[in-house]
């Protein structure tokens, strides 16, 4: 598309010279250039010879230079080596990318080319000013073992005073261990950094350390930093909108002070040693948090969005359930993982007085998940979310197909009436035959007095509501794989489905049944006509 502009923009101009050039013709002013010579001129070369010069659009400097820093660095080098003017510019490039695919790098077996990594790398900061940089990516692949010393003297030649981004990932086995040299965030080099990327490094900032004034974002992924540390990086980062901590290991205590108004999103993953986390940012309003549970605290901080789970540590619902309505008291959303329940959740007195959006994602393995476990039991946080107005169930089986099954005329538990009158959209994905899984299909149904669509998919998908069409109605490919054990227990349910749920539908509600795919999941089994009547 640049280019493309770029041409349209030398056409038009090109067209309002020759309009021009035709009047002052006209008027006797100039004499026309014959249409073979249009496009070059004569000039006097110094030394009596002549010097053909192209006559293209006579634009401004800084509009060229503007051009030329919209281009990709491959096409920036090239440019650089055929036109003087895209040279200058070059030398001031205001975004250097140093990745494999950028500089041109594919390693083949049994070649060596980490060091035309670093030879490429050189080459260009060697004829690059060191001024106007914007974005520096630097990334160093897997199989380069490139020197400490290299390293930091790229940083010190690419971050310079109005740098904007940076991203530094080291993927290099040989990198593990390097320092970023905080250093090269002094004298003015970091003030102007709105985003800042970190990858398989120790960062190691001190008391004092001011150099972030403008960050709006930090994500650190692997990176060697204590809670201490952290502190003092984000100490003076008052713009900071979003903090991201993946697998950052020595990480114990995370605080985040209460003068980060602008903090409005905290993610952290599987930060294995932390135990605390407290936030005292009063304009935080989403959490997305991965891992074992740990002890929270979030003050003034009214978080709307929670996302929690993917803990190896067992009954993550019913921790949910019973510590994080007093925890983050105003939640609007909230989504729960869990892969080892050993105990149904339990009933509880407190309630999420503002939740409207609640999912719960189960990744159910027979080892870590009991067969009996009661699904019914997931009404409790129906019960503790009064203005709840959207559920989702989303259930995955990654091992055998284990529980305890409906069949014959099965009588369906009742549990004390509750109505819900504010929900109106109920998924479940990965609906299958486990008897407690029907009851709190039917529990929904006879309870939530203001629903108005109910999604059963006896397929597991992440789609949204009310979206169950399969590879076979898109036409946009094939469904995921999975195992014939799944396959016969989806059409399975489907018959369950018709005997058990169908009935029980009101008219007010729409009912979508996710069926297999009659393409991709097809074997051979007849499937029942699903119909209210």
């Amino acid at each position: 598309m640049g280019m493309l502009s770029l041409k349209h923009l030398m056409f038009k101009h090109k067209e309002r010279r020759r309009r021009r050039r035709r009047v002052q013709a006209r008027n006797g002013l100039i004499t026309l250039v014959p249409k073979n010579k249009a496009s070059v001129y004569q000039d006097d070369h110094p030394k009596g010879g002549e010097r053909l010069k192209y006559s293209g659009p006579n634009l401004p400097e800084d509009i060229w230079c503007h051009i030329h820093s919209l281009m990709p660095l491959q096409d920036s080098a090239r440019s650089a080596c055929v036109s003087c003017t895209f040279l200058y510019s070059w030398r001031c490039h205001p975004k250097l990318t140093f990745t494999e695919e950028a500089l041109c790098l594919k390693k083949k077996e049994g070649q060596k080319v980490g060091m035309d990594f670093t030879n490429r790398v050189n080459h260009i900061l060697k004829n690059h000013s060191g001024a106007g940089v914007k974005i520096l990516k630097l990334v160093v692949p897997g199989y380069c073992n490139v020197s400490t010393c290299h390293l930091t003297s790229w940083l010190q030649n690419a971050i310079t005073p109005g740098i904007e981004e940076v991203t530094f990932s080291l993927f290099s086995k040989y990198m593990e261990k390097y320092n970023f040299p905080c250093s090269v965030l002094h004298n003015g080099c970091g003030n102007s950094i709105r985003y800042l990327n970190l990858t398989y490094c120790a960062f190691r900032p001190t008391t004092g350390f001011d150099c972030l004034r403008s960050l709006t974002k930090l994500d650190l992924y692997k990176v060697c930093i204590t809670g201490d540390e952290l502190g003092c990086l984000i100490s003076n980062a008052f713009a900071l909108e979003q903090l991201i901590l993946r697998i950052c290991n020595e990480l114990i205590f995370l605080k985040i002070p209460f003068w980060l108004e602008r903090l409005s999103c905290l993610d952290v993953t599987w930060c294995k040693m932390l135990q605390v986390i407290e936030s005292a940012a009063p304009n935080l309003s989403t959490f997305n948090f991965l891992g074992d549970p740990v002890q929270m605290s979030f003050g003034i901080s009214q978080v709307k969005n929670l996302s929690v789970g993917f803990s190896y540590k067992p009954n993550f619902l019913s921790y949910a359930i019973t510590k994080l309505p007093s925890i983050v008291t105003h939640l609007e959303t909230l989504t729960i993982s869990s892969i080892n329940e050993r105990i149904n959740a339990p009933m509880v007195a407190d309630k999420f007085l503002h939740l409207k959006y609640l999912k719960i994602y189960l990744c159910i393995n027979y080892h870590r998940f009991p067969p009996t476990y009661d699904y019914l039991s997931l009404v409790s946080f129906l019960g503790a979310s009064p203005l709840l107005e959207t559920f989702v169930l989303s259930i995955k089986h990654t091992g055998d197909m284990k529980h305890d099954s409906v069949s014959g005329d099965a009588q369906m538990r009742q549990i004390p009436e509750h109505k819900h009158d504010k929900l109106k959209k109920v998924q479940i994905n990965g609906f299958f035959c486990a008897k407690s899984m029907v009851e709190l299909t039917c529990y929904v149904l006879e309870n939530a007095t203001s629903l108005e669509c109910l999604t059963v998919d006896t397929i597991y998908n992440s789609k949204e509501i009310g979206n169950t069409s399969r590879c076979c109605v898109e036409r946009t490919g094939e469904c995921s794989s999975i195992g014939r054990d799944y396959i016969l227990e989806a059409h399975k349910a489907l018959g369950v489905i018709k005997r058990y749920i169908v009935g029980k539908v009101p008219s007010s509600v729409k009912l979508n049944v996710g069926e297999p795919c009659t393409r991709c999941h097809a074997i051979g089994v007849k499937k029942p006509k699903l119909s209210k009547n």
